[in-house]
């Protein structure tokens, strides 16, 4: 199944872009090199407006300026002497960053793909090759096994595809732009630190062209915040060492996204025809007692536990789609990447991992509006009077919420998707307003 890496790199890149700004390289899965062993050279210059955050600082008054910070952040003179020949500018990781095309893909597509067969037999394996390792993580921070392999899995191939790309030249370079500088400022100073304390040089450090680390690829603020050493070597190496990346992965999770111990993720459900539709709505928690109660059973048709154990009810695809319960845990998912087809992958993967049964398929195909489309969409609602977010073609949360408002005006099945029908009824709506063409 390895042969299906390459096809997906190009549609990863392009989904990437739908993803939040620390998770635009966790879906690269170019084959990983070995480590340089020399300082690269300078790619590119930077283009005349990138100093224009700065005051018009050249990049090279930029980076004594940043490596101040960094030693008044307590990084050592040494450290910062060995990154110095990694801390260049490379424009094309900046023309990457910004010239990311977005697209669309359903769900049940993507999930296919990344939540394959072959990637839960895997992670099930490293489950037990690593076994002592995982049972240590699920007592000391409360994340199960099948959680922690999912994310491995989704992020590197266990490792096997981490990136390519000298993390200390993305990460400058990303800083000296100005579209995210204070944040990407603070992930290099981040990584000098990770190099200061001993874990990795900086030559060891290659990864995604975004400046992520490692096998469930950290950013270096959570590298150095959240990683363990989990081996006993004294360093904390999650490039190399799978305790490592087990134990860190777990202390993230628990301690950064806030796990709760004991309680599930996701869950596969099966609704009824006349659901109330507008109830499906992450932003919408009710005990799992009112949604038996509204008809919801699990695929096989047994029924819920009609407790008080606080659930949502997720429609990826909308009603023609798959259906979720998504439980408190599955806030964790939504964290550490905000892209709902992501999210949802991630923690499905997990559940199989774990041993629940592939989910059902749509009983026919499910209508998708493309990219032009959605955005045309987005352009109407923020007419309507709606915040959108940014009006870029991707479905996000605040689409999402404006598209159920006016399909319940227009007496719509109100599931939040996008559909023609909708599209219509507001490009309509939008002429009506505007009058006649005189």
């Amino acid at each position: 199944m390895r042969s299906s890496l390459p096809a997906l790199r190009a549609t990863l890149a392009a989904i990437a872009a739908t993803f939040s700004f620390a998770s635009l390289a966790k879906a690269q899965f170019a084959p990983a090199p070995a480590p340089i062993t020399r300082a690269p050279h300078v790619a590119t210059v930077p283009s005349p407006r990138a100093g224009s955050c700065h005051n018009g600082q050249s990049f090279e008054r930029f980076l004594a300026d940043l490596k101040q910070k960094a030693a008044a952040e307590g990084v050592s003179q040494r450290a910062i002497a060995e990154a110095s020949p990694y801390l260049v500018y490379d424009q094309g990781i900046v023309n990457r960053d910004r010239g990311q095309r977005v697209f669309g893909q359903l769900f049940t597509e993507f999930a296919g793909r990344m939540a394959a067969t072959y990637r839960m037999q895997n992670g099930q394996q490293h489950i037990r090759t690593y076994a002592a390792a995982f049972a240590r993580a699920e007592k000391e921070y409360g994340v199960p096994p099948a959680v922690i392999a999912a994310f491995w899995g989704l992020e590197s191939d266990f490792g096997a595809n981490m990136g390519n790309l000298p993390t200390l030249r993305s990460l400058v370079s990303l800083a000296y732009d100005c579209r995210r500088s204070e944040r990407f400022q603070g992930e290099t100073i981040a990584a000098l630190k990770i190099i200061d304390r001993g874990d990795l040089s900086p030559s060891e450090m290659i990864g995604s062209w975004a400046g992520e680390l490692g096998q469930t690829q950290f950013l270096p603020t959570h590298y150095v915040n959240y990683a363990v050493d989990y081996d006993g070597d004294g360093r904390r190496n999650l490039l190399r060492s799978g305790p490592d990346v087990i134990g860190s992965t777990a202390n993230y999770i628990a301690s950064g996204l806030k796990w709760r111990r004991g309680e599930p993720w996701l869950e596969e459900i099966r609704l009824p025809q006349d659901f109330p539709w507008e109830q499906a709505d992450l932003t919408i928690k009710a005990p799992r007692s009112k949604w038996t109660s509204l008809g919801v059973i699990y695929p096989d048709g047994r029924q819920l536990p009609s407790d008080n154990l606080q659930a949502s009810v997720l429609l990826p695809m909308g009603r023609n789609g798959p259906a979720f319960l998504a439980y408190a845990n599955f806030a964790a998912y939504t964290e550490w990447n905000n892209s709902l087809i992501y999210s949802t992958t991630a923690g499905y993967l997990a559940s199989r991992i774990a041993g629940a049964p592939p989910m059902r398929r749509p009983a026919g195909p499910v209508a998708q509006l493309p990219f032009n489309e959605i955005k045309e969409l987005q352009q109407l609602l923020v007419r309507a009077g709606f915040d959108v977010g940014k009006v870029d073609g991707v479905l996000g949360q605040q689409s999402r919420t404006a598209i159920k408002a006016m399909q319940l005006k227009y007496g719509l099945p109100a599931d939040s998707w996008p559909t023609a029908d909708l599209l219509a009824r507001m490009r309509g709506g939008a002429r009506a307003q505007a009058g006649p063409v005189q």
